[in-house]
């Protein structure tokens, strides 16, 4: 008896466990993190900017239309690198990222709009200190067509304030508007290619 539960819950979560495969009639990208980064910058009156250590982003399709493209990005704050120990404790505490309530940093978008040849706008979410806001990140996208690999490079502007980061740096002066800067290398690891409008 006791055999025949743990088979009906085992058969009951295995299927859980194993990730769905994507179907073959759709793209399927990877973005090489090793040669990706997420950078801000921020106009101060000494240089604040730095980047991120730990991050994941994902680009999925549920078609070859680039347009209905998912974009994933889930950053983890605590990993804030400028260069200076000083700055990056600042900006983990309350006043700015707040890493201990709200350690992540998130975007996410379920729509690309393409706006030319090359370039795009993702309206998602953007989510900081727990408050989340309508944001657009603005891309543009490079590479050799047909090789089914190339970057997307591209900016998301926001003013701090509006998620609660009003406080400053001591002896710093710096402005409202801070400048996202994602960089992605990504490639069609199998699937047909996107198709984009010319």
């Amino acid at each position: 008896m006791r055999l025949a539960v743990i088979c009906v819950v085992a058969t009951a979560v295995l299927p859980l466990a194993i990730p769905a495969r994507p179907p073959a009639d759709v793209p399927v990208i990877a973005i090489a993190k090793e040669e990706s980064s997420m950078k801000f910058s921020v106009k101060a009156s000494v240089a604040l900017e730095g980047k991120f250590d730990q991050w994941d982003a994902t680009l999925t399709f549920p078609s070859t239309d680039v347009t209905t493209g998912v974009l994933d990005i889930k950053i983890q704050a605590a990993s804030v690198n400028t260069g200076s120990g000083m700055k990056d404790g600042k900006l983990k505490s309350k006043d700015f990222f707040d890493v201990e309530q709200d350690p992540l940093i998130t975007f996410h978008s379920d729509k690309i709009e393409q706006t030319g040849p090359t370039t795009f706008d993702i309206p998602g979410t953007f989510t900081i200190r727990g408050v989340s806001k309508p944001e657009t990140l603005t891309f543009t996208g490079s590479g050799t067509k047909g090789s089914g690999s190339g970057e997307i490079k591209g900016t998301m502007a926001f003013d701090r304030k509006d998620y609660g980061m009003d406080k400053g740096i001591p002896f710093i002066k710096i402005a409202d508007r801070v400048e996202v800067i994602v960089d992605l290398k990504a490639k069609r690891v199998s699937g047909p290619p996107l198709v984009f409008k010319q």
